[in-house]
């Protein structure tokens, strides 16, 4: 069974190797080029035998530069390409946090809006805390909702329509025991995210997959943005998943993965040169530059409600290389991994993404983000 991401402190805050960012830098980064990266990563993606390693260096006047080295599938010489889409996992959860504030701009939901506010029948019919559990908590994972299901997401009873089937899944989190109180704790929740997607379809009338293509995929023109695993069945025409022993999995293409319910928490996949814009622009909100949503929309997004070091959708943490707050997320689905990192006080933005799943991968993409986040700071930084 796939499994859900689940972000763990040490990788959102780094495994190490970002703490060896250091002052070697040869050039500044209007010098950087697709062959420079190529030459960053393949050097890391050889020492832990990865079939395939990208990555990207962004600013707020958008991609700077990209490059990938490596095979579409181990065991084959088909090379991958700048082009290819890349699953992002749990980096989905920032663009959610996004299509709920575009409904907050609109006047559809409030930050604070409850589940017991939007589903007042469910509610009535099933007393449980969850009722008062509002968006914040839900997006910085203190909604005191577990992991996942219980049962697991591939035992969501099915529906007509893929609203319906999260319906069942907000149906079966009433049921769930809580492992804390509303507000009282972090704890990672992929069930919270897409409790926050139904709240989201209930409102607007229309499924995750359209709200979110419709309020970010199109203005942001990322064409290639869609849902699920990536290339035609049994086709190699893109990156393959592989397990974290480095063995492709049995199959490719948009069913394999986590399954459609799970939406808001971990399908989205796209060009690195699309996963960009999204980053852009997220870095221009950040710096208070023209952007998707409102500046305090991003203040928002970009701030943990309730302390700590989760906003929505975002690690927060200072780093000096960032010059202060630096925003972070990683994601896999177990067969792909991808990591982001945004400094907006130093307008700069790195992404990493390989096809493969587990710990070696996880690293590997950290030393990657270290990596670029050196090149691109120049000789003269402290």
């Amino acid at each position: 069974m796939i499994r859900l991401f689940v972000l763990r402190k040490k990788l959102f805050l780094g495994t190490g190797a970002l703490a060896l960012v250091c002052a070697t830098a040869p050039a500044m980064a209007q010098e950087l080029g697709a062959d420079d990266i190529r030459g960053l990563l393949e050097p890391i993606r050889i020492e832990y035998k990865l079939p395939a390693l990208g990555g990207a260096v962004i600013t707020s006047k958008g991609l700077l530069a990209m490059g990938a080295v490596g095979v579409r599938k181990a065991g084959t010489d088909i090379p991958v390409t700048e082009n290819d889409l890349w699953h992002l996992g749990s980096d989905t959860k920032a663009m959610t946090a996004v299509l709920i504030g575009s409904l907050v701009e609109k006047g559809l939901l409030r930050w604070e809006t409850t589940v017991g506010e939007i589903f007042p029948k469910l509610v009535k019919n099933n007393p449980s805390p969850l009722a008062g559990v509002n968006l914040l908590h839900l997006l910085s994972h203190r909604s005191g909702l577990p992991h996942d299901p219980a049962s697991g997401w591939w035992l969501v009873p099915r529906a007509d329509t893929i609203q319906g089937r999260r319906l069942n899944a907000l149906a079966m989190a009433f049921k769930e025991k809580p492992v804390a109180a509303p507000g009282e704790r972090y704890v990672y929740s992929n069930f919270g995210y897409v409790v926050a997607g139904a709240m989201a379809e209930q409102v607007a009338g229309s499924s995750w997959e359209e709200l979110i293509s419709a309020e970010i995929f199109i203005p942001l023109g990322m064409q290639s943005a869609g849902f699920g695993g990536v290339g035609t069945p049994g086709e190699i025409d893109q990156p393959w998943g592989h397990g974290a022993n480095g063995k492709a999995v049995n199959g490719n293409g948009p069913a394999i993965d986590n399954p459609p319910v799970c939406g808001p928490a971990a399908r989205v996949h796209c060009k690195l040169a699309d996963w960009a814009k999204f980053i852009t622009d997220q870095l221009r909100g950040a710096r208070g530059e023209p952007a998707l949503l409102k500046p305090e929309t991003y203040r928002i997004l970009h701030t943990p409600p309730f302390g700590g070091d989760y906003a929505l959708g975002w690690g927060v943490v200072d780093h000096e290389w960032g010059g202060g707050k630096v925003l972070t997320h990683a994601g896999s689905n177990m067969m792909n991994y991808a990591m982001v990192w945004i400094a907006p006080q130093k307008d700069s933005a790195v992404l990493v993404v390989t096809n493969q799943g587990g710990q070696a991968a996880a690293t590997a993409c950290d030393k990657a983000s270290a990596a670029l986040i050196n090149r691109i700071r120049g000789p003269n930084h402290p």
